[in-house]
């Protein structure tokens, strides 16, 4: 069993000063976790674990974990031990019924299992908030990054209404794949300061956490850089447009995601694998459609600036800098900047000119926090305080 590293603070230690008494007043949400045993089934059983508003009622896993206490069929790959409020929780089959009394369902199943059983959860009323990259891609279902886009979940009723039958609670939202979770936070900043960005060059070099466990054979990784993760290029280069985009109305009155259509957008990524625990680091080149550009200056204080709804609005898992900039020439690092805030921001660096496009710079975020399990919660903690999750 591990021990607790100082250098990872508890999740309770982030809660954003202005969260409503009006929620923490009420009795906790009961929610459940799909893929509880997984790599980000078991971050999301670490956030809950300490979460103000919600409180660990079901643990789902495969068929061969069903029946077994959780703490005999998870192997344990965090930094901290099993909380306790999990750890005699009876793991149950990923099925409705076994989670009827969950108002909220948190998904971290992988992407060959999820899209049936996310659909039957929202079949069957339950509110699902899915890390898989399933229904990213539904014209229906929000892609959201809850420090980018949270208003997105504006579509929801429209998804409600189109399913068949008609539904009334159950809904799917979705967060990013994890490099492009990184790497839109701190563009939404740039195009809220300064407008659209019209070119988007990223270079990523992924921790090998965001493969799962077992994940990357050591043979590949150590002493080693894999330069090709499957299907990981198109997922920021699609992806960024959907979550930067707005939402329009068509003429038969459904609404839409624009990616980012009025002001096209070009993306260009190369997704490297290197060994690294956890921890993903992005080299950004970005070009903007204002003429003159913003200078390097003006880029670090309005990423400095930035402040998302999530936080203002008072989510509890909302980091309470959504950006760090650095001024060190070195930084940021995985090793050194990934678990600040416990992962929930995000950390820049060496903004400097760019002589191809306009500005460059160096992002680095938490890819099982903010990447994943974190972004998934805030998510929910927005849709409780919008009366969202019924």
């Amino acid at each position: 069993m591990t021990t607790l590293s100082q250098s990872h603070p508890s999740p309770s230690k982030i809660i954003a000063p202005n969260a409503p008494q009006s929620q923490d007043s009420k009795p906790k949400i009961k929610v459940g976790v799909l893929g509880a045993t997984g790599t980000v089934g078991q971050r999301f059983i670490v956030l809950l674990s300490t979460h103000p508003w919600f409180a660990i009622e079901s643990l789902g896993a495969s068929a061969r974990s069903a029946g077994k206490a959780y703490k005999d069929a998870v192997k344990w790959k965090q930094v901290t031990p099993i909380p306790s409020v999990a750890a005699d929780i009876t793991v149950k089959e990923c099925l409705p019924e076994n989670f009827k009394d969950c108002q909220v369902v948190f998904s971290g199943l992988d992407a060959d299992v999820a899209g049936d059983i996310e659909g039957a959860f929202r079949a069957a009323e339950l509110a699902v908030f899915s890390n898989a990259k399933n229904y990213r891609r539904d014209p229906h279902v929000p892609l959201i990054v809850p420090l980018v886009n949270p208003t997105h979940l504006s579509i929801l009723p429209q998804q409600q209404r189109l399913h068949s039958p008609p539904l009334s609670k159950g809904f799917i939202v979705t967060n990013a794949n994890c490099s492009t979770t990184g790497c839109v936070i701190p563009l939404a900043a740039l195009e809220k300061a300064f407008g659209p960005i019209e070119s988007l060059v990223v270079t990523t070099m992924q921790a090998i956490s965001g493969a799962g466990y077992p994940g990357v054979s050591s043979l590949d990784i150590l002493d080693n850089i894999v330069p090709h993760i499957g299907g990981e290029e198109e997922k920021i280069e699609w992806e960024t447009l959907k979550i930067l985009g707005g939402i329009t109305e068509n003429e038969d009155g459904l609404k839409a995601f624009d990616m980012h259509s009025r002001k096209p957008l070009r993306v260009s990524a190369s997704c490297n694998r290197v060994p690294v625990i956890d921890g993903h680091t992005e080299c950004v080149s970005v070009r903007f459609s204002r003429r003159p550009p913003p200078s390097p200056q003006q880029v670090r204080e309005a990423l400095v600036a930035y402040t998302p709804e999530a936080l203002s609005l008072g989510c509890p898992s909302a980091p309470r800098k959504t950006i760090v900039v650095h001024e060190e020439p070195d930084r940021p690092q995985p090793r050194l900047d990934r678990y600040f805030q416990d992962g929930a921001g995000v950390n820049v660096g060496r903004v400097r000119q760019c002589q191809v496009l306009d500005i460059k710079f160096v992002v680095l975020s938490n890819n099982v926090s903010i990447g994943a399990a974190t972004s998934s919660l805030i998510n929910a903690e927005y849709a409780v305080l919008k009366g969202v999750v019924q």
